[in-house]
């Protein structure tokens, strides 16, 4: 798969295995599944996207990982807030989102340029 290659894909899949972990005995499922699938869906939409043959549909689904990104971290800070994750935990993986959001939008910005 291209994305292997990606350092973005990387961190995102690392961020969501860290995030299904400290979710792993959580009883509140809804949460629980809602985080989840949001951390989820960073590292499946940059692989999806990746392996398009169109730069355009690449770039979209590069969109489609930001707003992942966007909804994970709304999600963690309102964990950190009903005290599901501890806020150091939490920071890091705000810290965390931040950073993929700007690798993304490199990465997408690049795509966007060979259009």
């Amino acid at each position: 798969m291209k994305c292997e290659k990606l350092d973005v894909w990387k961190k995102s899949a690392r961020l969501s295995a860290d995030v299904y972990k400290a979710f792993s005995t959580c009883r509140d499922f809804g949460f629980k599944d809602q985080i989840i699938r949001a951390s989820l869906s960073i590292p499946s939409n940059i692989a999806e996207g990746m392996e398009k043959s169109s730069l355009k549909d690449q770039v979209r689904f590069l969109d489609i990982a930001k707003g992942s990104v966007a909804e994970f971290a709304t999600q963690t800070y309102i964990a950190m807030d009903i005290g599901y994750v501890e806020k150091n935990v939490g920071k890091e993986w705000i810290q965390s989102a931040d950073t993929l959001l700007a690798m993304l939008t490199k990465l997408q910005q690049s795509k966007q340029s060979q259009l």
